[in-house]
Order: C-alpha cells, then structure tokens, then sequence
C-alpha cells in the first residue's frame, strides 16, 4: 500500500512537471512560430509587389549559402533533419546560433523566390529555443531531448494548425518503425499549447480545405489503395532526386556562394519554362488542387526539381511544405486520370507523400483527417500505410533511425540512420 502511494506521488509529480514545461515551450513555439510566419509572408509581399523582385532569386539563394556555409552551417538545408540528428547524435543540443541564422537564411531563400517550406523553419526554431531553456535549467540529456521535441511538435501543430498530428509528429518523426511514447504526454501538451497559441494571436491558415469524403465507399477504398502506390513510387523518386542533386553538387566547381547564385538562375529558368508555381512556398497551388481545380502535371515534377535544387545548393527552408504540394498536384492529376473526383485525391495525395517521403504514416493520416474532416479516415489510412510501406528504406529525413524492415527479406541496418550508405563490399 505505502509502495503503491509512493508510486503515485511519483508520476503525479512528473505529469505536473512536464505539463507547465511543455506547456511553457508550446506557448513560446508558438508565439514565435507566428512571428516568424507574419514576417516571412510580409516579405514574400514586398518581392512580388516590386517589379523587379522576379530577379531576386539568384542573390536570395547566393546570400543564404553563404549564411549557411561561412555562419552556421546547421541553418542549412530543412530544418527538421537537423533537429533529428540532434536528438540522437548531441542529446538535443542545438546552438542558438541556428535561430538567428535559420530565420536570415530561410527569408532569403523563401522571400526571393527558392522553392522550399515553412514548416521546418518553425520546427526548428522552436527546438533550438527548447534547447536554449534546457540549458538554463539543469537537465539530463533525456530530459534534454524531451525537450526539443516538444519543440518539434509544437512548430509542426502551430504552423499546420492540426494539433493531433502535430502531437504525434514529435513522437513518429525520430524513428522508422517505432513511436516514442516516453514523450507522448510533453508531446500532446507543447502541440496542443503551441496551437492554441497560434491561433490567439493570429497565425495565418493555411487553407487547405477538401470536398467531402463519402461514408465508406468501397469503390473509393479500391483507388484509395492504388493511389498509396502511386504516391509511394513517387515519394520514392522524390527522395532520390534530392539525393542525386546532392551528389552533383558535391562535384560542382566554386564556392557555395557561387553555385548559389548559379542555382538561382537555374531556378528561373525552369519556372519560366514550366510555371512559375514551382517556385516558392506553393500554398496557393495545393489550395487550387484541393478545391478540385485543373492542375498541370509539370507542376508536381518541377517542384520536386526546383526543392531539391533549392535545398541542396545553398537554400535553407523546409521539405514538408513541397511535399504536400507534390502531394495535392500529383492526387489531383490522378484523380483526373481515374475519373474521379481531382479533389479527393489531391486530399490523399497530400497526406499519401507526406507518409511515404518522411516515414510518417500515422502523422499523415491524422494530418488528413484534421484538414479533411473524419469521414476521410479509412481512405487516408489505407493510402498512408501502402505508400510508406512501398517508399521502402528512404527518407527525406535521411537523420531517422531504422527500426522496422519494411518486408522481412529486405537488407536493412537497424538502429542506423536511414539515409546513410552501407558499406561498399569488396570485389
């Protein structure tokens, strides 16, 4: 009985502990998840209000590499794979260097034109502010990582505005495989905090809104399966594309400043001879895909270009974003091309690409149903789980740890990142 009680005394002391902790950093995430957000879109306003701000992508990206090459190199690239690594490589700990540098950096790639999200940003500004409070009070390195990803989970709710998925998110996105529910309390509590936060002081929406799913429809369910293959194929190809953009960098003469400033020119190139909707943030497109408008094939096949380009040559943003857009654009065309509704298969397809490029099939779904209402479940489900199964062992966050083979006879190194090579075997 005395056993009992004190067990109890224990874990009412750490539910209160963690509840005003991550309570403390959703409010704060949230607050400058919001700030960052109004700001960036102030700039994006400016530059395509002024005529010449067409022009600016060269030295938007020529800037941000050299912020992100001679500054602080963590600033680079998305956000969310560096908060990743540092979970499990550095206990949580993040320079908060990365705050000032990752928000200069990400203006300049997103408010000159460069193709990338805001989810990221957010993400990890909020984990390196998690950090910063971590290293004020004197914390283990567990408690340290608990931390950070309340700071993960309450950028990705406040952004998005979906709270249960933002919740899961901090949980889902270390691993492959396996949630870490050690966190799921501080998790629920910063994203629910971090949201409610946004929406009081006046986070913009980001206005994604579907026709309504049918109750069951067993003919949808049978496209609903084809469409997580599809959209798991091209999670695939995705993932491979930022992959092999990275490699022919690597190879590229000059410095960083210089193959940024080239990449920029690359960039218009591409959006004046496709559409220019492959550049930037890209909300409005995924807005006119879920609302059933006509989409442009190209689009879903230049963005995965112009992000990963954006991302690997000196641009610092998020992948998140780019990925529902390839997401929403490719459903839509889909959708075209089975005669059904374009609407609901950009819904699908939003949430089908996020599950298979970054490994998060349960995030997704929530994600979906949040946006998309309940009646979407069942479909968005079996669309996730098929696409994160067909992705195989990739990820545009190459930082997870693989805990789970995806099919029993696949080779795969448990425990390591996802994205690193294995080993050369000798000839």
């Amino acid at each position: 009985m005395i056993k009992n009680f004190s067990d109890e005394t224990i874990l009412f002391g750490h539910v209160l502990k963690w509840l005003l902790l991550a309570a403390g950093v959703g409010i704060l995430v949230g607050l400058t998840s919001t700030g960052f957000i109004l700001l960036l879109s102030s700039v994006i306003e400016g530059a395509d209000a002024a005529s010449w701000g067409g022009w600016l992508l060269p030295f938007g990206l020529a800037l941000s590499a050299w912020v992100t090459t001679h500054i602080v190199p963590e600033a680079g690239g998305q956000g969310v794979e560096r908060v990743v690594r540092a979970i499990h490589l550095h206990s949580g700990k993040i320079s908060w260097q990365v705050i000032p540098a990752k928000i200069a950096a990400t203006i300049l790639t997103i408010g000159s034109g460069g193709s990338a999200g805001n989810v990221g940003p957010c993400v990890q500004i909020g984990s390196g502010l998690s950090s910063m409070i971590a290293d004020i009070l004197p914390f283990e390195a567990q408690e340290r990582k608990t931390l950070v990803i309340c700071g993960l989970s309450a950028g990705f709710s406040a952004v998005f505005g979906t709270p249960l998925a933002g919740a899961v998110f901090g949980m889902e996105a270390l691993f492959v495989g396996s949630l870490a529910y050690h966190v799921l309390f501080p998790s629920v509590v910063a994203s629910l905090a971090g949201y409610l936060t946004a929406v009081w002081i006046g986070m913009p929406s980001m206005g994604f809104h579907a026709h309504l799913f049918p109750h069951f429809d067993l003919t949808l369910l049978f496209f609903a399966l084809i469409a997580g293959a599809v959209f798991g194929m091209l999670a695939l190809i995705f993932v491979e594309c930022l992959k092999g953009v990275s490699r022919f960098t690597g190879v590229l003469p000059g410095s960083s400043i210089i193959q940024g400033f080239l990449a920029g020119w690359l960039l218009l190139g591409l959006g004046t001879l496709t559409s220019p909707q492959i550049l930037g943030l890209g909300k409005e497109s995924i807005q006119r895909a879920l609302q059933g408008q006509e989409v442009l094939w190209v689009l879903f096949l230049g963005k995965m270009v112009t992000t990963s380009i954006t991302l690997r040559v000196g641009g610092s943003g998020g992948v998140v974003l780019p990925i529902c857009f390839i997401g929403a654009t490719s459903g839509a065309v889909l959708g075209d091309i089975l005669h059904q509704d374009p609407s609901l298969f950009a819904a699908l397809g939003l949430a089908g690409l996020l599950a298979g490029a970054i490994n998060t099939p349960i995030t997704a779904t929530l994600l979906g149903m949040e946006l998309f209402g309940v009646t979407s479940g069942p479909y968005l489900l079996l669309t996730c789980t098929v696409a994160f199964l067909l992705s195989g062992h990739r990820s545009a966050i190459p930082t997870q740890l693989l805990q789970l083979r995806k099919a029993p006879a696949l080779q795969a190194r448990i425990n390591e990142e996802i994205g690193e090579e294995p080993p050369q075997k000798n000839s």
